[in-house]
């Protein structure tokens, strides 16, 4: 139980100086949550969710974002703790969670046998970041795409999130809100790719921007092209772009297993700054 001096509450758009201030102790390990509250003014009918913040003695001590992302922010284990409690008493509305390995473990054990078995843990999840010069030349061929490009940058993106997830983003009629999400991060110029005689052969998105950071998601490479090095070129190229034209970081995270992503990341000069645990429903 929450002492006096202790309690949480959901945060409204007043909180929002502080709610930021919280997220600058890691401005790029906390981009999603940052760029959330920034978008939304943490208006629960904007997030989709809510931000539950903790308070110690009035002043705001750590967050968690609880929305189809459930993301704790500047937790401690009893910061988490106290989190899954109240977590339990609304139901699980979410369909991830993720965050810092330490924070979501203690989450989960709270609400393991409770919520309904997940489809996949995914832990020790490298949580990498480059804030300098790349290490290797950039593919000169990819490019931010545009709307022209969308019947083509589509399906790959499809493939991706399916390898990756596994399971279709179109599943259960999630078609049209997918398509949605690809063309707004299109006309954002946050969609990036190469194509060879028009065929994509390589793509990444940025999927959230702060004034500190951005963090990449989607990397794909056409599975006909791969072994030929267009990852770490392509991924050097958008580390080029995103730095120059829209966050000074760049970020993202990848499953411990998957060997050959790391290796690329590592050449253009990625560098781990935690270790992340997804939780996937």
């Amino acid at each position: 139980m929450l002492s006096t001096r202790q309690r949480i509450r959901t945060l409204g758009s007043s909180d929002l100086p502080a709610f930021l201030a919280l997220c600058e102790h890691d401005s790029v390990v906390n981009v999603f949550a940052d760029y959330r509250a920034r978008t939304t003014n943490l208006e629960p009918r904007w997030l989709g969710g809510e931000v539950w913040g903790r308070f110690v003695d009035g002043e705001l001590s750590s967050a968690c974002h609880v929305g189809a992302n459930l993301v704790p922010v500047q937790c401690t284990v009893d910061d988490a703790e106290a989190f899954a409690a109240r977590a339990l008493q609304v139901g699980r509305s979410t369909t991830t969670l993720v965050g810092p390995e330490e924070p979501v473990e203690a989450f989960w054990r709270v609400v393991s046998d409770r919520w309904r078995v997940p489809r996949e843990i995914r832990r020790g999840q490298p949580h990498l970041m480059i804030d300098g010069p790349t290490r290797v030349p950039a593919d000169p061929l990819v490019r931010a795409t545009g709307p022209g490009d969308f019947d083509t940058v589509y399906p790959a993106c499809v493939a991706m999130y399916t390898e990756e997830v596994g399971v279709s983003p179109e599943a259960h009629g999630g078609a049209n809100l997918y398509r949605a999400r690809v063309l707004q991060l299109i006309n954002r110029g946050w969609s990036f790719a190469r194509f060879d005689d028009d065929r994509l052969v390589f793509k990444a998105e940025v999927a959230c921007v702060t004034p500190y950071a951005a963090q990449v998601q989607g990397v794909w490479v056409h599975p006909e092209r791969r072994g030929e090095g267009l990852a770490t070129r392509g991924m050097a190229a958008v580390v080029d772009a995103v730095r120059r034209e829209i966050a000074p970081v760049v970020s993202l995270y990848v499953n411990e297993w998957n060997t050959p992503a790391r290796r690329a990341y590592e050449r253009v000069g990625f560098v781990e700054t935690a270790r992340f645990t997804t939780v996937m429903f």
